[in-house]
């Protein structure tokens, strides 16, 4: 059977959505990977690293969830 054009435009749009979705959580592990790595690297003890919050500059600040148009 074939889908109305609707359903295809509604199952296009949720595709769209949890790519988005699956996109910022990608680079929320990236910005988290790489404070790391610079924590690391300014650290006296690299090996005795934790991640403080208040050392961390906000994601939003560097670069925007949404893909670019």
């Amino acid at each position: 059977m074939t889908q109305s054009y609707e359903e295809r435009s509604a199952a296009k749009t949720r595709r769209q959505q949890e790519d988005q979705r699956r996109m910022a959580f990608r680079r929320a592990i990236e910005d988290r990977f790489e404070q790391r790595q610079l924590l690391a690297e300014i650290s006296e003890f690299p090996d005795a690293v934790e991640f403080n919050y208040w050392q961390a500059t906000p994601a939003a600040s560097r670069r925007s969830a949404q893909p670019g148009r």
